[in-house]
């Protein structure tokens, strides 16, 4: 507590402020009853109470002046002003505004939208979504270390072996004596052990697989928050968006139990923010033009969220004018997108698909809530950076439809495992479509890409091999591929694959800010040793294959120097790995000192990257040992470690290091420098 004195007052402040925000919204709709606003006059009287305690005057004083003025409507009977309503917005967003004062810069990045406050506050917890992060990666961990686990049930059989063969042994000897039937008797003994602990841990370990297994689906239910959660904040949009305007416009929202990432959720706030703004500014008439065309005097925004399988839609439908089409022809023709000719002949879905270029605007002057162009540009950034979806349809004269699809969660998802040249690589389950076993005849080549016929039509084809730059060794003529018919849009490409090795409940993490990711990559997994794996984007392997990087050449690929990473921390390990092999390096990965001097005398590398704090043998002593090692002793290492002191940069030298790299001060480009320095 002494760390974070207002860690509790900002959980317990931000649902007050956001309970009162959404009640005040609905006392300007309509008459409230007696209970409505005694129960806001309950959330400001504890706010109030709360900042007094953590010693906010200015937050209880905002708080006892709403009190004041909610007071005056407690048996009013009467919806709230809009002078009312507008002056108790401001008072609450001056609070928010100080809430965000309080807020560490490390919180302020991973919170999420906050939750409505709950009818029954003691049943329901508010847990931080980097809390619920740090469980996922402990599970991840967990099942990591059941791995080792597992490989000694293995050894408990190969014991049972060796027992069962000693008792053969012993039960062939001829003229049998006390000793040895006194050995026969133990050897039985021991048999009879082993085969009790092999059941044990072998039931043991089925009922920590499950219950591993269940902590992990209920901690990705736990992130998972349901959509009514953006709701107040889109009516509070609407609410202020028609009043600048003079306009009359009602809210409505309907599928707000179902539930998706917070994260995902989080970064589609703002998104449908600028959505439901725009309906207003741009779609909606004033009251008189609405009356005029026998339209009821306020207009609706109505936002319908369903679920789709492992997607969820956003549909956002106004019944204002559509959008105007000749407005965008001559936008598009000012912004030099398309020549006034071409803008007359062209068909109104193209021309709403002009919508989707950057900066384009209808609105002829600026004002603080159009004419720039920027809000359809917030919107495609959103769904590009959630690999969703946005869709726009209009019906002139009876209002226009923007639709965002997303996955539910970027951090959770079903994929199929495919191999390719040994590496192992995940696509989301949802865009793939078909699988097939392709010929090597069958594709057509040429100097831009490669391309099969798939349903009567011509599709790009993707060897997956030759996507992440890795040498395969059966080479062009193979005989017959996997393929996997991958969908974007309503674009598809055929990936083609060694291996189909199943489906899997992936686990992703975005890859460190540190990576710069190939635009094919989605994220990376985690395999059941733990071990990185990568997630192809479908949409990037659609990108990919109509960029031609999928063409066949005749060139050998160059041969990849070999690089061994050794780090007990699997995000360090994961992110090192991911630096080299994007720089053209073949990586293999071991969790300790011990393990890579196994792997060290079983094939010739190039390097060792080796961090110095490790369980058992550290950093500092697997160098020493491969230096005085006359088959290791010419492999150059670099340590990366946390520590900085000037005894441990002094002893790296010692033990025969040929660089020194702090962790704190990690810088992609300096590590590939100094690799290339070393090994090319």
């Amino acid at each position: 507590m002494a760390k974070d004195p207002y860690k509790y007052f900002r959980v317990e402040a931000r649902e007050l402020l956001e309970g009162l925000a959404q009640g005040i919204l609905q006392l300007e709709k309509g008459a409230p009853a007696p209970q409505d606003v005694a129960r806001l006059l309950r959330l400001a009287h504890t706010l109030k109470g709360a900042a007094r305690v953590v010693k906010q005057p200015g937050m209880a004083e905002l708080a006892h002046t709403v009190e004041g003025i909610l007071a005056t409507h407690r048996g009013a009977g009467q919806p709230l002003s809009k002078e009312h309503g507008s002056e108790l917005l401001r008072l609450l967003d001056e609070a928010t505004s100080r809430l965000s004062d309080l807020e560490p810069a490390s919180d302020v990045a991973a919170s999420g939208p906050a939750r409505p406050p709950a009818e029954e506050p003691v049943e329901t917890l508010r847990v931080e979504i980097r809390e619920m992060d740090s469980l996922l990666r402990a599970v991840t961990e967990v099942g990591v270390q059941l791995v080792g686990v597992r490989r000694g049930l293995g050894d408990a059989g190969r014991l049972r072996e060796l027992t069962s063969l000693l008792l053969d042994l012993l039960a062939a000897r001829s003229g049998e004596n006390g000793a040895s039937g006194r050995a026969r008797s133990l050897a039985e003994e021991l048999r009879s052990g082993l085969d009790h602990f092999h059941r044990s841990l072998a039931v043991d370990l089925a009922r920590l697989d499950g219950e591993l297994a269940e902590i992990r689906d209920v901690a990705h239910r736990l992130r998972l928050i349901p959509a009514h959660t953006v709701f107040p904040s889109l009516d509070r949009s609407v609410r202020d968006a028609a009043q600048t305007l003079g306009k009359r416009v009602v809210f409505e929202a309907s599928g707000g139990e179902v539930r998706l990432d917070a994260n995902v959720l989080g970064s589609l706030r703002d998104a449908l923010m600028h959505v439901v703004r725009n309906a207003v500014a741009h779609g909606m008439e004033t009251e008189a033009e609405r009356v005029a065309l026998g339209k009821p005097p306020a207009g609706q925004v109505r936002l319908e969220v369903e679920r789709r399988g492992s997607r969820v839609a956003f549909i956002c439908r106004d019944d204002g004018r559509g959008i105007d089409l000749e407005a965008v022809r001559r936008a598009a023709v000012a912004r030099g997108l398309i020549s006034a000719s071409e803008a007359k002949s062209l068909p109104a879905d193209k021309v709403i698909g002009l919508l989707h270029a950057g900066g384009l605007t209808t609105s002829s002057f600026v004002t603080e809530l159009s004419g720039r162009g920027i809000g359809l540009d917030v919107v495609r950034a959103t769904a590009a950076r959630l690999k969703g979806e946005v869709s726009i349809r209009s019906e002139p004269g009876r209002g226009a439809t923007v639709e965002l699809k997303v996955p539910i969660s970027i951090a959770s998802l079903q994929g199929l495992v495919v191999e390719a040249a040994g590496a192992l690589a995940a696509i989301p389950l949802d865009a793939i479509r078909q699988t097939l076993r392709v010929r090597d005849a069958e594709v057509v080549r040429s100097a831009e890409s490669d391309s099969i016929l798939h349903q009567g039509n011509v599709i790009p084809f993707l060897p997956l091999d030759r996507l992440l730059r890795r040498s395969a060794a059966a080479g062009r003529n193979r005989g017959v591929w996997s393929a996997v018919v991958v969908q974007a849009g309503d674009r598809c490409v055929a990936v083609g694959v060694d291996r189909l090795l199943g489906a899997s409940n992936i686990v992703m993490r975005t890859l460190p800010g540190a990576v710069e990711a190939d635009p094919v990559v989605l994220g990376a997994s985690l395999d059941a040793e733990g071990n990185p794996q990568l997630v192809l984007d479908p949409a990037g392997l659609v990108a990919a294959a109509e960029r031609g990087r999928g063409a066949a050449s005749e060139e050998v690929a160059p041969r990849r120097a070999p690089i061994l990473v050794i780090d007990d921390s699997l995000t360090t390990r994961m992110l090192e790995q991911s630096i080299l092999e994007s720089a053209g390096y073949e990586v293999e990965v071991a969790v300790s000192a011990e393990e890579a001097l196994t792997k060290a005398h079983q094939r010739r590398y190039s390097l060792f990257v080796v961090d110095v704090e490790m369980p058992g043998m550290d950093g500092f002593a697997f160098v020493l040992q491969t230096r005085s090692d006359a088959v290791l002793r010419d492999i150059p290492a670099i340590l990366v470690t946390s520590r900085n002191a000037v005894e441990d940069r002094r002893r790296g030298e010692q033990v025969g290091a040929r660089a020194y790299i702090v962790k704190g001060e990690f810088d992609q480009a300096h590590l590939l420098k100094v690799i290339r320095t070393m090994i090319g």
